[in-house]
């Protein structure tokens, strides 16, 4: 996938010179923020995701056949919020988006699968009860009504949510979750009915012309952030863990994405700038002593390379980075 590049339209203070600056590099972008073009940078990043999403969402409402589109991606790749954008843009099409959470489908917690160090696996398509979830598609496909599940995390359960769904003619329905291009799942649906886009987390910047920033580093700093604020948990766990939600993205993920109609990158060119300030104050709490210190030493020493923005109000409100720093306008 063929990188994004920044172009800036920049004034020169002391001559009114316009001229047009592009941004590739890491060394680029930290010398747009010293210059004060953070605003500008977000924009235009902002924009060209917008886009991106644009694209995708016309060339859906150009096929009146499509029921059902399929999101999937691997961890911290940003599906919800792109799910959520892309929402927006089918309703500027005239079209009913709606959005429906893999997650809200598994099994109660004594169905669920165990890993080979005996952990839950929630990463295994079998976490899912895909008998339901086949049997509601076919029921919505045929113009039937059905009552969605939603999945209590604190007891581990599976519970009637009270939300009835009924598709009408104009409506597309938006399934989200790291399965959504298993065929497990997917085959359920005539190959007409559906639309699968893969949501990637390629990195958007590069560290010169021969590397680039880690695309998996990327990922893990985004979800330290989450865990931290929204399940409060140490960044100790999340490292921890991240080796299993690998090892289930290698089996349950990344083999699937050949599938997709499209991909989207969700990485954004300013991100690891805005995260900087967020994610090293969380990191600071693992000690040298720690097994964890190597990975978190790593990100720290990743992280310190950028230019901070500290200033959270230039993000929008529907910045996909709001996903996992908070500020969001979506409702999660």
């Amino acid at each position: 996938m063929k990188r994004d590049e920044i172009f800036l339209q920049i004034e020169d203070k002391k001559t009114s010179e316009i001229r047009f600056v592009k941004l590739r590099t890491v060394d680029d972008l930290n010398r747009a923020i010293r210059e004060g073009y953070s605003k500008d940078v977000i924009n235009m990043s902002e924009i060209m995701l917008d886009k991106r999403i644009d694209k995708i969402s016309d060339t859906i409402a150009a096929r009146p056949e499509v029921k059902v589109v399929l999101v999937s991606g691997p961890s911290s790749s940003g599906k919800t919020t792109f799910s959520k954008r892309l929402s927006l843009h089918l309703l500027a099409n005239k079209l009913k988006p709606f959005t429906v959470s893999l997650d809200d489908y598994f099994v109660d917690r004594s169905r669920t699968p165990r890993d080979e160090n005996g952990e839950f696996d929630y990463e295994s398509i079998y976490a899912v009860d895909l008998e339901l979830l086949h049997q509601h598609i076919d029921i919505l496909l045929r113009g039937g009504e059905v009552e969605l599940p939603r999945y209590d995390f604190p007891t581990g359960t599976s519970q009637k949510s009270g939300r009835q769904l009924h598709l009408d003619d104009d409506m597309i329905l938006i399934f989200e979750g790291i399965h959504g291009l298993n065929p497990l799942f997917t085959d359920a649906i005539a190959d007409e009915a559906k639309y699968r886009i893969y949501v990637s987390s390629l990195a958007p910047i590069e560290w010169d012309d021969n590397s680039s920033v880690s695309r998996t580093d990327s990922r893990l700093i985004r979800r330290i952030l989450r865990d931290r604020r929204y399940r409060n948990t140490s960044p100790q766990a999340t490292i921890d863990r991240w080796p299993s939600v690998r090892r289930g993205e290698e089996k349950w993920v990344f083999p699937f994405q050949q599938y997709a109609d499209t991909e989207f990158n969700s990485v954004q060119f300013y991100e690891l700038s805005v995260l900087r300030n967020k994610v090293l104050p969380i990191l600071a709490e693992i000690t040298p002593d720690q097994p964890q210190y190597p990975t978190s030493d790593r990100l720290r020493r990743l992280l310190i390379q950028f230019e901070p923005i500290d200033d959270i109000s230039l993000l929008p409100p529907i910045s996909l980075l709001r996903e996992f720093m908070g500020g969001s306008s979506f409702r999660y």
